[in-house]
């Protein structure tokens, strides 16, 4: 709990520094671009669904801070945003990161210790999964036009439908579980 208050407190602080900075508040093209994609993956109902995994994932989160305290940056004093390449070097305040983006997803390494997370599109089973240190987690799998399987804050899978009971049924589970970073 008590990391999740120094996340949500060193958050807002960069906030209020951005917006206290506004000269270089940049593009946030990472979050926007998370974002975009968010809108497409299916119809309303699936895109909210996703929204919200990625939400207690914290996938929107880390994008968000990613932007503010690096890509924005960068943006800020090359005149280019190192987002809008198909592969990109940013320098991390520990480590330097090479993202390579394929059709079939997102591969981070860690330029230092070698280290990947790879963000995997299947199309066979129309799934999203996280995959590090030879595991992979699905993320979210279509189950048909009017299902979605996600994830949920305890590990499991749990089907949603893809309309409004679905997406209630799935917000109330994830406003009904805490999430903690685990070591």
């Amino acid at each position: 709990m008590k990391k999740f208050r120094h996340l949500t407190a060193a958050i807002a602080v960069m906030l209020a520094f951005s917006l206290i900075t506004s000269s270089c508040i940049g593009s946030f093209a990472l979050t926007g671009k998370v974002m975009k994609w968010n809108k497409q993956v299916g119809n309303k109902f699936v895109n909210e669904i996703v929204f919200v995994a990625f939400c207690i994932l914290p996938v929107y989160e880390l994008c968000l801070i990613a932007d503010v305290l690096v890509i924005n940056s960068i943006e800020f004093w090359s005149g280019s945003n190192p987002v809008m390449a198909q592969t990109q070097v940013i320098d991390g305040k520990d480590a330097r990161y090479l993202v390579k983006t394929d059709k079939n997803g997102h591969t981070i390494i860690n330029m230092n210790d070698k280290s990947e997370v790879r963000f995997n599109f299947d199309e066979m089973e129309r799934s999203w999964s996280v995959e590090a240190d030879g595991k992979e987690v699905k993320l979210f799998t279509w189950v048909d036009d009017n299902h979605v399987n996600v994830i949920t804050p305890d590990g499991n899978y749990r089907t949603i439908e893809t309309s409004q009971q679905g997406l209630f049924a799935f917000r109330q589970l994830a406003e009904n579980t805490t999430f903690f970073a685990k070591k």
